[in-house]
């Protein structure tokens, strides 16, 4: 190799590593766009890594996440989208309220929700099992919840007496339509009466809390809603002033000092969320891959908020029990 070859070649070689090193740092962009605040879905984002982890997949090493966050402001998910869909990312994962936003956005972009709600309901996927196009995920939501948590403040509360209702009428929600035709009909069945109280603001909170004390309901049902899971402490605080026996949900109200919860764990969607993502960008197509649907539901009950009601929770209920807060 003659000098000025070698010297070439150097230099070629003093070029190249760091271009090199730079293409294998590319790694693909995960878009995580959420609805609520980031303090509210913090846990629901740690269970996301994890399973993300349990992948193979490690944010800052083998990925890199985008953080979106629209703190209930829904105005705001149209440019957090088109900015995830500008930046190329890989795929975006999603709660029920923004899903709808991401789907409208984009037919390439794999999409993943983690949904309280019922996705075929709620026009995300033709089916369950084949879900087609670019959206599939995991949802938490099962009609029959709903049933079994009126039929569990019923076993608490076995009095005939009437149970408020409070429904997210947040279009961008969950269907409060749905969800109150299936309490109601599981109230006729126990034999209960219901008064229905809407809210999708704070100041309407305020106010369903104000018509359920007027019309002196015994206990509350608050509707499944990822605008209620964001304001959950101003939800237990309230249940707590005015002395309400309360079902919800999510574990998260009950830990909270909500009095009891039943339903499918959304820690546990999330992380499973990350698994999906995991087998999305080792090359399954979206399309292909069923909906999730929840595996376990949990009962946690609060004991001391029962004693602050001066409720003896039957024994029976206590054995149902996945967790009792003491």
């Amino acid at each position: 190799m003659k000098r000025r070859e070698f010297i070439t070649f150097l230099g070629g070689a003093a070029i190249w590593p760091p271009v090199a090193r730079a293409q294998q740092s590319m790694v693909p962009v995960i878009g995580f766009l959420n609805s609520t605040t980031a303090a509210t879905a913090s846990y629901r984002l740690a269970a996301f890594r994890q399973g993300l982890n349990e992948a193979g997949l490690v944010d800052g090493r083998n990925v890199a996440i985008e953080l979106r966050f629209a703190e209930g402001d829904f105005d705001r998910l149209p440019p957090m989208v088109a900015d995830l869909v500008d930046r190329r990312v890989a795929v975006i994962v999603t709660d029920y309220p923004s899903a709808r936003t991401v789907k409208a956005a984009t037919s390439t972009v794999p999409i993943v929700f983690v949904a309280g709600a019922d996705p075929v309901e709620g026009g995300l996927v033709g089916s369950l099992k084949q879900p087609g196009g670019n959206v599939t995920g995991v949802t938490f939501f099962s009609a029959p919840v709903i049933a079994k948590r009126l039929e569990l403040l019923h076993t608490l509360l076995p009095q005939p007496a009437v149970v408020a209702l409070l429904m997210d009428p947040n279009p961008r929600s969950l269907s409060a339509q749905a969800q109150m035709r299936d309490v109601e009909a599981a109230a006729r069945a126990l034999g209960r009466q219901t008064l229905l109280v809407q809210a999708s603001t704070e100041n309407e909170i305020d106010a369903a809390f104000a018509a359920i004390a007027q019309a002196r309901a015994s206990a509350l049902f608050v509707g499944t809603s990822a605008f209620y899971t964001s304001h959950r402490r101003k939800l237990v605080a309230l249940a707590d002033l005015h002395a309400l026996p309360t079902s919800y949900h999510l574990r998260e109200f009950v830990q909270e000092g909500g009095l009891m919860s039943y339903g499918a764990s959304d820690t546990e969607a999330f992380r499973r969320g990350g698994l999906y993502v995991g087998r999305i960008l080792k090359g399954e197509k979206p399309a292909e891959m069923p909906v999730e649907l929840p595996t376990k539901y949990e009962l946690v009950i609060n004991l001391r908020t029962a004693r602050t009601l001066r409720l003896e929770i039957p024994p029976r209920l206590l054995a149902l029990a996945d967790e009792v807060i003491e």
